[in-house]
C-alpha cells in the first residue's frame, strides 16, 4: 500500500484499544527504504488527555488507567519534524531540528510496527508507543530516554500494552548499532531537508481521524 508523495496520511498512536494522538503529516517519499513523513508546526493534531487536560505523563501510571479520557484537538507548536518509518522494523526515526530548520539530532522512537490504512479520503499508519526511546546527537553518541516511564508501566502487565520488555530493548540495541556504524539513517541522510513550502499546513483534522485502529496480523 504505498503512499503517493505529497499526500497528508494521519501517524497515529494506539494505546492499547485506545487512540492517544493523532498527527497528519505529508508524505514525503514512500519507497524500498521505508516511509519518510513530514510533520509541519501549526498543524492541527489530537492528544488523549484526562477531564481535568493532563496527559499520561502528567502523572503515575496506576492513576492513568483509573481515569476516563477524552481526545482533544490541538495544536503542534514545536518545529517541524520528518519521521522515517523504515519497513518491517519496530521504530521509526524522527529528525529534530530547531526554530531555524537546522537539523539538532535524531530520535528513535521504539515503537509496534506500523501498520497502515487506507479509506480513500483518509490514510494513516497505526503504531503502538513502546515508551523506551533512544536520543541520538549530531555525532551520533546516544543514550537511552524514558526508562523510568517504561519500568513503571511494565509493573502493571494487566493495563500495558508492551507485553515484551526484552524484545523492546533487543529492537534499540540492533537500531544502537547501526547508529554507531554510521549506517542510513544514521549517515547525513536527509538532516538538511526543507519541507516544500507550497505545502499547507493542516488547521484540521479530516473527517475519519479518530476512526478503530487497524487490525495486526
Amino acid at each position: 500500500m504505498p503512499f503517493e508523495a505529497g499526500r497528508t496520511v494521519l501517524y497515529r498512536n494506539i494505546d492499547g484499544p485506545r487512540l492517544a494522538s493523532v498527527r497528519p503529516c505529508r508524505v514525503v517519499s514512500d519507497d524500498e527504504r521505508g516511509l519518510l513523513l513530514w510533520l509541519a508546526r501549526g498543524s492541527a493534531v489530537a492528544i488523549e488527555v484526562a477531564a481535568d487536560g493532563r496527559g499520561i505523563r502528567d502523572m503515575p501510571f496506576t492513576e492513568w488507567v483509573g481515569r476516563p479520557t477524552e481526545v482533544v484537538t490541538e495544536t503542534w507548536r514545536g518545529p517541524g519534524v520528518l519521521k522515517f518509518i523504515p519497513p518491517d522494523a519496530d521504530h521509526s526515526v524522527w529528525f529534530f531540528r530547531d526554530d531555524r530548520g537546522a537539523f539538532t539530532g535524531w530520535y528513535v522512537n521504539l515503537e509496534e510496527r506500523a501498520v497502515r490504512w487506507d479509506d480513500g479520503r483518509v490514510a494513516g499508519v497505526d503504531v503502538i508507543d513502546q515508551d523506551l526511546d533512544v536520543v541520538v546527537h549530531p555525532d551520533r553518541t546516544w543514550e537511552w530516554k524514558d526508562e523510568d516511564e517504561f519500568t513503571e508501566r511494565l509493573a502493571h502487565p494487566e493495563h500495558y500494552w508492551v507485553p515484551d520488555e526484552a524484545a523492546v530493548r533487543a529492537e534499540g540495541i540492533r537500531v544502537i548499532k547501526a547508529i554507531e556504524a554510521g549506517g542510513f539513517p544514521f549517515d547525513g541522510t536527509w538532516t538538511n531537508f526543507q519541507p516544500d513550502p507550497s505545502w499547507p499546513v493542516p488547521s484540521t483534522l479530516p473527517p475519519g481521524w479518530d476512526r478503530p485502529a487497524a487490525p495486526r496480523r
